[in-house]
């Protein structure tokens, strides 16, 4: 009777342990699922590494329960004369181990997910970290913020234009009237539009105003092929206009009488008939056509004044320091003289206008009043003759008269002295200073005479005038007290002796001021304590004097002037004067004067 039920209870329970089984089974297949997700299982730490979590929840400190055996399959333990026997009870217990195998493996998958976790949760929090996810975060906010308010403005202004509609539609009646029209001109407003924005949109495009961006040029720096390249190109550039301008002046100087005088001919007759205008057009067409037949191959030179090819030096690879900077010299020289010339020219034209001499700008006042009144009272025919034929006279007839006799032209050239009359600010400034010294000349003198005791000479009061930073010139130098420099070099020169015939460094090189008297050129040295290191030299004694180069081996001409004396072995070298060639022309027209007074002297005893 009791193995019946035995057996039914046995296989309930048996029935009962298979659904568990089957529950282990899938939760394995899960935990091999996430297992394969991340890194192999030899990439993570040990057990003992693992977060705190693990340890928690999965710890070896909390003993796993061992499913207990009912009463049933301990009695049929126990009793082995019941239907349960050892076998059967060996059988229960190797299930009950290998249920304690696969929770512990359970556990093991359960601890690699969870030190999988972490590992994620760091790659996470380093992926954070690298992309600056919160300061991204934190613009999206503000985007956002502003999208609001944009759509808050937008709605805004919307909702005004609605009312601004609503106030400003017409009334009923007023709309089904128009209601009609409006539906049929619905169709042809499109195809106008259309039609217009095809033949003119690209016109209408062409007229948006855009703001205008400012280009900033790139500088080039210092170079001395690039300067050089720039002035010939300036030159061959400007060629085209100095060959125009040399050809009026063959014109009107005649230099072919064959061809000015057809010129001066045609161009009366053109003036008289009034086909000037007409003459100028055509001639400008005709020189069109000429480049064209130039530029297309054809060998056409026309000029009055024959042409001279300039021969044109390659440029060389490769210069030596002091070649550049020679180089760089002339072309700086070019450049100084041709900017000089035109800032004269546009200075003049300034001053014309600014009444700087009004004398001179109250000529030009006169004949613009005279031109406005010519222009009111006489018709435009007229004085297009007039003026045409008084430009044809002066440019052919008056002009050359006035080249040929300047002493002519000096008087009534009236153009011409009145250009030659205008100052540029330089000339200005030179004027003004010059007025200011004789200011203070006078005043000075004026105050040194009525101080002066009676019976001194003007001789005397000005040689004592004029003196160094040391003292009275003619004291210093040992002169008579009219000795007095010039008034070129009233305050002197700054430069340095070189006398070859001295050893000492001393002795060979000196720095100082020179002067220029009306005999003798004094050299004052700036370290001097008494009057023996300075040098005085005749000007009759003088054998030679010319410009010298004191280093041969940096550019140029030169900051030096050599003086021979029959005293000195070798010459005397006055070097690293900054005015070299006015000095120069001072000393060497001054001894000029002096030889020849002593020339004529000699022959006159």
């Amino acid at each position: 009777m009791r193995v019946g039920p035995d057996l039914r209870s046995g296989d309930a329970d048996r029935h009962v342990q298979v659904k568990q089984r089957g529950s282990v089974l899938n939760m394995l297949r899960r935990l091999d699922k996430i297992r394969f997700r991340g890194h192999k299982r030899d990439d993570f730490l040990d057990l003992a590494e693992s977060p705190n979590a693990s340890d928690t929840e999965c710890g070896d400190e909390a003993p796993l329960k061992a499913p207990r055996a009912s009463a049933r399959d301990s009695e049929e333990l126990r009793d082995p004369a019941g239907p349960g026997t050892l076998i059967m009870a060996t059988g229960v217990q190797d299930f009950n181990r290998t249920e304690f195998d696969r929770l512990n493996e359970i556990k093991g998958h359960l601890e690699i997910a969870l030190l999988e976790k972490h590992f994620l949760q760091e790659e996470l929090r380093k992926l954070r970290e690298e992309t600056n996810s919160e300061l991204l975060r934190q613009e999206l906010d503000r985007e956002r913020q502003r999208r609001i308010e944009l759509e808050q403005k937008v709605q805004e202004v919307l909702k005004a234009r609605t009312e601004e509609q609503a106030a400003q539609q017409p009334p009923k009646s007023q709309a089904q009237l128009t209601n009609g029209a409006d539906r049929r001109d619905q169709g042809l407003c499109p195809r106008v539009q259309k039609w217009f924005f095809e033949k003119f949109g690209e016109y209408v495009e062409d007229f948006r105003f855009q703001p205008e961006e400012s280009a900033v040029e790139t500088e080039e720096p210092l170079s001395a092929r690039r300067l050089t390249e720039n002035m010939r190109r300036l030159k061959r550039g400007a060629k085209p206009v100095t060959s125009f301008v040399k050809n009026l002046s063959a014109l009107s100087d005649w230099y072919s009488v064959y061809t000015s005088a057809i010129a001066f001919t045609v161009y009366m007759n053109a003036v008289w008939r009034g086909w000037a205008i007409p003459m100028f057009l055509f001639l400008a067409i005709l020189r069109l056509s000429l480049n064209y037949l130039i530029a297309r191959g054809w060998r056409i030179q026309w000029s009055i004044v024959p042409e001279v090819s300039e021969v044109v030096e390659p440029p060389k690879e490769d210069l030596t320091v002091s070649e550049k900077f020679q180089l760089v010299l002339d072309v700086a020289q070019k450049a100084q003289n041709l900017f000089g010339k035109m800032a004269d020219i546009l200075e003049k034209i300034k001053n014309l206008f600014m009444w700087v001499q009004p004398e001179i700008t109250q000529k030009l006042y006169v004949a613009l009043w005279a031109a406005f009144l010519a222009s009111c009272f006489f018709p435009y025919r007229l004085v297009g003759l007039a003026m045409g034929l008084y430009a044809g006279i002066k440019f052919f007839l008056i002009d050359f008269i006035f080249k040929r006799c300047p002493r002519l032209r000096a008087k009534y050239d009236t153009p011409y002295i009145v250009w030659k009359s205008l100052p540029t600010d330089p000339q200005l400034k030179e004027r003004c200073s010059a007025a200011a010294s004789r200011r203070l000349q006078t005043t000075s003198s004026r105050s040194y005479v009525s101080s002066a005791p009676a019976g001194l000479s003007k001789d005397d009061d000005a040689g004592r005038f004029h003196g160094t930073k040391k003292g009275n010139f003619h004291e210093i130098f040992n002169l008579t007290e009219n000795e007095r420099p010039l008034a070129v070099c009233e305050n002197g020169w700054r430069c340095c002796l070189i006398n070859r015939d001295r050893k000492m460094p001393t002795d060979y090189i000196r720095n100082g001021v020179l002067y220029v008297t009306e005999n003798y050129l004094c050299f004052e040295s700036s370290k001097s304590g008494s009057s023996k290191r300075n040098k005085v030299i005749r000007l009759v004694d003088i054998t030679d004097i010319q410009k010298y180069k004191v280093l041969s081996v940096l550019p140029g001409s030169g900051m030096g002037i050599a003086v021979s004396t029959p005293s000195t072995q070798k010459p005397l070298v006055f070097g690293a004067m900054v005015h070299r060639d006015e000095a120069f022309e001072t000393i060497f027209s001054q001894y000029m004067k002096i030889s020849a007074a002593a020339a004529a002297a000699s022959s006159d005893s």
